[in-house]
C-alpha cells in the first residue's frame, strides 16, 4: 500500500508484524520508552484499550501485534501527530482495531464515556514545565515538558475512564516517583508492579515502569530490573526480545 508522505516524514519498520510507522525526526520520534511500556503493558482479548498522549500511535500499533485486546484507541492534541497516527493505521491495515481521537487529555472524561476501558497506557511529558531546558521546537517541548496536561490531570483522567479493577500503565522517570505514587494512591488507583530501567548494570535507573489498578488493595511487587546495554552500543537481550529484533542489529531511536 502508497502512503502519503509529507516533506520530511519517513516510514521507519517497526520489527512488529510487518507494521510501520510514519515519523517526521524534525518534530519528534518515539523513544525507547514508549516501546518498553508496549512490553510491560498487559492487555486481555477484547480489552478495550486507551493511550492517553499517543503521539504519532506507536503504543496502539505494538500492542496490536503483541496482544489480542479487542480495540485501541489513542488520544492525541497535536493534529500533525494525530494525522501521523491515523495514516500510520490505515498504511498497516489496522482501521478495525486502532482509532485515532484528536483531543484535550484534561477533556478525555467527556471525550469518552465512565469506566469505558479495562486498559489505559501513557507515555507523558517527564518535566514539569519549567523544569529542565525547554525545546524550542513546539512538537518536542510538548512531548517533554507538562505544557498542555499535567501528571495530575493525566491520573484523574484515567481513574475517571477505567473499569473498576481495570489497570493504568505508565512509563516516567524515577525522581517522580513519590509524586507518582501519591497521585496514583489519591484517585483510587493502586500501584501494583513495578520495574526500574538502567541503561547499564551499573547505572542508576533512568526509567520506571508502573501498573496500577483501580479499587485495588494497598501490595507491590516490584520485577527485577530491566538493564537496556550490555556495553556501547549493543542492547541486552532483553532489549532485543521486546523490541522483536531477530539478531544483534542496534537501532537507534530518538531518546527523551
Amino acid at each position: 500500500m502508497t502512503i502519503k508522505l509529507y516533506p520530511d516524514e519517513r516510514l521507519d519498520d517497526l520489527q512488529r508484524s510487518g507494521y510501520h510507522i510514519i515519523q517526521n525526526p524534525k518534530k519528534f520520534c518515539f523513544g525507547m520508552d514508549a516501546v518498553l511500556l508496549s512490553g510491560f503493558a498487559k492487555a486481555k482479548p477484547g480489552d478495550n484499550v486507551l493511550d492517553i498522549g499517543t503521539g504519532t500511535g506507536v503504543i496502539p500499533i505494538l500492542m496490536a501485534a503483541k496482544t489480542k485486546a479487542g480495540h485501541f484507541t489513542g488520544l492525541e492534541i497535536q493534529h500533525e501527530s494525530a494525522d501521523m497516527a491515523m495514516r500510520s493505521i490505515r498504511y498497516n491495515h489496522l482501521e478495525e482495531r486502532i482509532s485515532i481521537v484528536e483531543g484535550d487529555i484534561k477533556e478525555a472524561g467527556t471525550l469518552f464515556a465512565s469506566a469505558s476501558f479495562h486498559v489505559v497506557t501513557s507515555n507523558p511529558p517527564y518535566m514539569i514545565e519549567h523544569h529542565g531546558l525547554v525545546n524550542p521546537d513546539n512538537a518536542k517541548m510538548i512531548a517533554r515538558h507538562e505544557v498542555y496536561c499535567t501528571l495530575e490531570d493525566i491520573i484523574v483522567q484515567t481513574a475517571k475512564l477505567l473499569k473498576n479493577s481495570g489497570k493504568f500503565y505508565l512509563v516516567h522517570r524515577p525522581f517522580r516517583l513519590a509524586e507518582i505514587f501519591y497521585l496514583l494512591v489519591k484517585y483510587g488507583l493502586e500501584p501494583k508492579r513495578m520495574q526500574m530501567v538502567h541503561p547499564y548494570i551499573d547505572k542508576e535507573p533512568n526509567m520506571v515502569l508502573i501498573e496500577a489498578m483501580k479499587g485495588a488493595k494497598s501490595r507491590i511487587t516490584c520485577e527485577p530490573p530491566l538493564i537496556v546495554y550490555e556495553k556501547p552500543g549493543v542492547y541486552t537481550k532483553q532489549i532485543y526480545d521486546i523490541y522483536g529484533y531477530n539478531d544483534a542489529r542496534v537501532k537507534k531511536h530518538s531518546e527523551r
